[in-house]
């Protein structure tokens, strides 16, 4: 059997994070392109990155690709590519291009053509035509156009895989949960290691820790756009769905805080909605700066800093006042958090500098198209002793 070509996008700066998960369930990597993972492999590891992934955004389907010099060009290489295969004729459809080098002006356009193209070849196999439906489609197809080569990529995920049915409806986090998963892979975080978030939030990364201490899929509660597919082998998937997860062989220790009382509580529900065991993660409200001790001899505090639109009034007024700010945090964690790491995710560059720490690590990531870096710091005995100022140039590693 021929194997079926895949691309899983996911947030810049995971690409070798997202290629390790992929090949832990059997694919094939053909690429680490900026942005996301080619790889190939049968309909088994299709179904199953969707479900076990917890870094990728999207597992797209390699359905087609051709050389272009116009948009004539889309619309017939829409046309030749046998959409019955996994369409039926009633299905609604949307259709989303995105393009790095292309010589075409008119993406919206391109667009278009490719929906033509797309829509003929079914109401030419079918007699009948899908409808167009942008907000929730049966089924997406994703185009990209480089400078010569137009690839056509059917979805298989339907909504974004970083949903994964416990955050309820229409609340924005900071953070995508896929984001955090891929924030533990490169800590190098382990279920049996003491993990801290003092700025929780609305808990996506103590919750993502926590599911994966359970060995529970991230795919687990929700459904998929392949389920609406042609030739959509049900009983299969449900003998994928059902397999016991490995079994835990202790709680997980997880802490989580917040210095705002609503967002600890938006965090328990969340949690509460995850089916997670109670107990996993000990909630509490607290300002950072006033820990008296850390929560354990020593372990991991991985942390989204609160910053710009993240922050309500007295939120900017607090974090206007940095100089004061970055320095007590810096006190508390050489004071209270010897033995311990500390991973700080942030766009704000300038951190390490502003908290006289000289960080072992900076790993660059993109948070959407925000630039930020994973910030590693050691915490080691003693390090207690007189600030100071960090020099030399940001390096990636």
């Amino acid at each position: 059997m021929t194997p079926i070509r895949f691309f899983a996008p996911c947030p810049r700066g995971l690409e070798p994070a997202l290629a390790a998960e992929l090949r832990a369930i059997g694919a094939n990597i053909l690429a680490e392109p900026s942005g996301g993972v080619q790889f190939e492999g049968d309909l088994h590891t299709g179904l199953a990155a969707n479900l076990h992934s917890r870094i990728a955004s999207r597992i797209l389907q390699e359905v087609a690709t051709g050389p272009y010099r116009s948009e004539d060009d889309l619309y017939r290489l829409a046309l030749e590519t046998e959409w019955e295969r996994w369409h039926a004729p009633t299905t609604s459809l949307r259709v989303d291009t995105t393009a790095s080098g292309s010589p075409l002006r008119n993406l919206q356009f391109a667009t278009l053509r490719v929906k033509d193209g797309i829509v003929d070849r079914l109401r030419d196999r079918f007699g009948d035509r899908p409808s167009i439906e942008r907000q929730r489609p049966d089924r997406r197809v994703f185009v990209f156009l480089d400078a010569q080569q137009c690839t056509l990529y059917l979805d298989w995920s339907g909504e974004s895989l970083f949903k994964r049915g416990w955050r309820r409806e229409g609340v924005e986090a900071p953070m995508k949960e896929n984001l955090a998963a891929g924030l533990l892979a490169l800590a190098g975080w382990q279920s049996e290691q003491p993990l801290l978030d003092p700025f929780c939030g609305s808990g996506t990364i103590a919750i993502e820790a926590a599911m994966q201490a359970a060995g529970l899929p991230p795919g687990a509660r929700r459904r998929f756009g392949f389920e609406r597919m042609l030739g959509f082998d049900r009983a299969a998937w449900d003998r994928m769905r059902a397999i016991t997860p490995r079994p835990v062989p202790a709680a997980p220790t997880i802490f989580a805080s917040d210095v705002s009382e609503a967002a600890v509580a938006a965090a328990r529900a969340n949690y509460a909605r995850s089916g997670l065991p109670e107990g996993w993660v000990q909630w509490r409200q607290l300002d950072v700066l006033k820990t008296s001790a850390a929560p354990a001899a020593s372990g991991l505090l991985l942390a989204n800093p609160p910053y710009g639109e993240r922050l309500d009034i007295k939120g900017r007024q607090a974090f206007a006042q940095a100089g004061d700010f970055w320095p007590a945090f810096a006190t508390i964690l050489k004071q209270r958090f010897a033995g311990w790491s500390v991973c700080l995710f942030t766009s704000d560059l300038e951190i390490p500098k502003l908290m006289r720490l000289k960080p072992s690590r900076r790993t660059p990531l993109f948070n959407g198209a925000l630039e930020c870096r994973l910030f590693r710091f050691e915490m080691v005995a003693g390090s207690a002793r007189p600030d100071r100022s960090v020099s030399g140039a940001d390096q990636p590693t």
